[in-house]
């Protein structure tokens, strides 16, 4: 009613709050825990105070070279900054505070730590790795060869090898370069030059590999062919079982000699070296020309002998070799061949004196492999055996024949290998002509009225043998053929009334058993050179 009035009379009416009762807690009934209260909210947390930015570092893996320093470019620290190496012994270190750098100096080969801290107590840890380099690469080196011309596969080899010769590798090292990694095509005239830059590596465990390149300038001397005039050959002992010297002679001005060497060193015995050298004893320089074609080591005997042939043939008849000066008193390998136990190795050169005196002295010997090649070889007697085989000069380097044949007449039977030479020093004949050249130039008539078919056969007489022959300037092959069998080396169509000119370069090959006839006679319809079946290749 009151507030009915209040409405109609326009007046407001305030309400008056109850009054506040005393709070009197409610009992809790027995067992039932009490409600929770409410807690004060809890404060917002400060604002998290910024991370400090890591210490970071370049390279991540210091390596360290000996006796070159390396750096560690030092970022995000607050200066100062410290280095600490966990082993002293390893490396030395130090700190450049303007360029904020770590520099490390390697003192013998290792790993350890280098512990890098700055101002703020941060710290980082770089791994530090210490080694020699694996060895040094030549940045130029000059190379002099004959060769009329030299072929680029000639070139390419003898260049590899220069840029292994100028490299140096420490023990355990490896020279990796090769005549593929040399960048040559064409042939080199005479009294032509060529440049080549060679990429080379050398690697090895526990070193830093070295990756670099060498320069090469070649020049093609003009050296006229010259016959030799007399062939040196080193065959005993034959079967290695010590080391020591196994031959020596002197090398006379303007009177080239070809030098054959064929050893083995049998299963259970150490690993050995072959060392051909040179020794200048006079006060005087000299210049030598030589040409050599090695094969093995290998256990196979025949292809010591078929591989130093081939590689003989092609550059004595291109007469592709190195030339090399050697100032007075001094002495040069010029050969060396390992010899692991089970293996063969065979060498062909020929060596002339150009200019200069004549006091220069070869000698070739073996050694333990793990020795120097550049040791002396031991003093004394050349070693001896119970089994003798040839050692010593003797004087037909060279044999030239040339006949004419009717394809109508007896077969024509050419001797390779069957007249044994004698020893101008005492010891054994050679027999078999071993590194004896042979040169044939037959002429073939035909004075029929129709074209005939005439075949070359090869016809192994003493042994199972193989053979190298240049025909007409083509390198033709052939793997081992027992003995009295006879393949097909040449095939050729002779025109009626007319003739064919055959020219014919071999030599008897180390480790086969010659003799050998060349036989020209009518084809027989055996077998083609290179088919299915035949030896020849």
């Amino acid at each position: 009613m009151g507030l009915l009035l209040a409405l109609l009379t326009g007046a407001t009416a305030i309400a008056q709050p109850a009054p506040v009762a005393s709070a009197t807690p409610s009992p809790v009934p027995s067992g039932a825990s009490p409600a929770p209260t409410a807690s004060a909210a809890p404060a917002p947390p400060a604002p998290n105070a910024p991370t400090p930015p890591p210490i970071t570092v370049s390279p991540a893996i210091a390596t360290v070279p000996i006796g070159t320093p390396a750096r560690v470019t030092v970022e995000s620290v607050l200066a100062p900054i410290a280095a600490v190496i966990h082993d002293p012994a390893i490396a030395d270190v130090s700190v450049d505070q303007a360029s904020s750098t770590v520099t490390l100096f390697g003192k013998k080969p290792g790993t350890t730590v280098v512990t890098i801290s700055d101002a703020r107590g941060l710290t980082r840890d770089v791994p530090v790795r210490v080694a020699f380099y694996a060895g040094s690469v030549a940045p130029q080196t000059t190379l002099s060869i004959t060769g009329d011309p030299a072929s680029a596969d000639f070139i390419r080899q003898e260049v590899a090898a220069a840029v292994i010769r100028a490299a140096q590798a420490r023990p355990g090292a490896q020279i990796v370069v090769g005549p593929d990694d040399v960048p040559f095509s064409g042939n080199l005239a005479q009294d032509r030059v060529a440049v080549v830059n060679v990429p080379v590596l050398i690697q090895g465990t526990d070193y830093f590999e070295v990756d670099a390149s060498t320069r090469v300038d070649v020049r093609n001397v003009a050296a006229p062919r010259i016959s030799p005039d007399s062939l040196m050959v080193s065959d005993y002992p034959e079967r290695l079982e010590e080391n020591g010297s196994l031959f020596a002679a002197d090398l006379r001005n303007e009177q080239p000699s070809r030098f054959l060497y064929f050893h083995y060193n049998p299963p259970g015995q150490p690993a050995r070296r072959i060392v051909l050298r040179l020794d200048n004893r006079s006060a005087e320089p000299v210049n030598v020309q030589f040409i050599s074609g090695r094969g093995g080591p290998t256990a196979n005997e025949m292809e010591a002998g078929h591989t130093a042939t081939r590689a003989f043939l092609i550059d004595v008849v291109q007469n592709q070799g190195r030339l090399i000066t050697m100032p007075g008193n001094t002495s040069m390998n010029i050969a060396t061949q390992d010899m692991p136990p089970g293996t063969i190795v065979c060498n062909l050169l020929q060596l002339r004196v150009l200019s200069g005196s004549s006091g220069v002295h070869l000698t070739l010997f073996a050694q333990p492999a793990d020795a120097d090649p550049a040791a002396a070889p031991d003093a004394g007697e050349l070693l001896e055996a119970t089994h003798k085989h040839a050692r010593g000069i003797y004087p037909i380097p060279e044999f030239y024949y040339a006949t004419q044949w009717n394809v109508n007449g007896d077969y024509l039977e050419v001797p390779i290998g069957q007249i044994p030479l004698p020893n101008d020093l005492q010891g054994q004949a050679l027999a078999g002509d071993y590194g004896v050249l042979q040169s044939f130039v037959v002429t073939m008539h035909n004075p029929l009225s129709t074209p005939q078919s005439i075949a070359l056969y090869e016809n192994p007489r003493g042994g199972r043998a193989t053979a190298t022959y240049l025909i007409d300037g083509s390198l033709v092959q052939s793997h081992q053929v027992t003995a009295f069998s006879r393949y097909k080396v040449r095939q050729y169509v002779i025109p009626a009334r007319g003739f064919v000119r055959v020219t014919i370069v071999t030599m008897p090959e180390a480790g086969s058993s010659y003799p050998l006839r060349l036989i020209f006679a009518p084809d027989d319809g055996s077998v083609a050179p290179g088919a299915a079946g035949s030896p020849v290749y």
